[in-house]
């Protein structure tokens, strides 16, 4: 027997540890903007822009406690691993909200309940609604909670310099790094290769390893380190 969307509701409101005092912001929160052709209900795509300044705030409040000695390059990284899109598809899929979601039939049937995009943008219309539902703290309760596993392992996390620089280049709005082998030396079993790291703007660095990809690594740890990022390391 299908379950009555009140239902539905309920069950999402226990995933999420919130109950809403509004029942037509979950619902808007949870519908995709393909109904908009039936012409019968709001979409969710304003809650979504509210909700991703809601999760933002919530994440950052969050790292500057948990890394009081952390400088912004870090703070950064960090912050980006978890507000991203997957990380947010992630989180909807935690509490099963593809269920819960409002689709067209078109888009249901194309597989849209386990889209990342379309479950990142519902989590966000999710805690824009709540924002609205009961203020910050509420909606920054949800964050904490659902967020709290993936908070935590950011304790150990670990990024290699490549991602670190191709995060660091998106972040402002720069190309993807590329990387050149500028030459290989030494016999075959000990080859040494040094590479070159090159972002359109930014003056390039070099990199030298046992690899191809220990250069590489190099040279990407060589640009974060001169661009304040992180401290350079060896890599091979």
């Amino acid at each position: 027997m299908p379950v009555s969307r009140k239902r539905k509701h309920s069950v999402l409101e226990k995933a999420l540890g919130y109950r809403f005092k509004d029942q037509d912001l979950i619902t808007r929160a949870l519908t995709h903007s393909s109904t908009r052709g039936n012409g019968s209900r709001d979409d969710n795509e304003r809650l979504e822009f509210l909700g991703d300044r809601v999760l933002g705030l919530a994440i950052a409040g969050a790292l500057i406690g948990q890394f009081p000695d952390s400088a912004e390059g870090d703070l950064a990284r960090r912050f980006n691993q978890l507000v991203k899109r997957e990380a947010c598809a992630a989180m909807g899929r935690s509490i099963d909200l593809g269920q819960h979601l409002i689709l067209s039939d078109s888009e249901a049937s194309s597989g849209g309940r386990d889209k990342d995009t379309i479950l990142a943008d519902a989590m966000e219309a999710l805690l824009g609604a709540a924002h609205l539902d009961s203020g910050f703290e509420k909606a920054q309760g949800i964050v904490l909670r659902l967020w709290n596993s993936s908070l935590a392992g950011q304790l150990q996390a670990v990024v290699d310099p490549k991602s670190a620089l191709q995060e660091w280049a998106q972040g402002r709005g720069l190309p993807l790094p590329r990387y050149v082998e500028v030459s290989r030396s030494g016999p075959d079993h000990a080859p040494r290769f040094v590479s070159e790291v090159r972002i359109t703007g930014v003056k390039p660095a070099q990199g030298s390893g046992a690899s191809k990809r220990a250069a590489e690594q190099t040279a990407a740890s060589a640009m974060l380190a001169r661009e304040g990022v992180v401290a350079e390391t060896e890599h091979g």
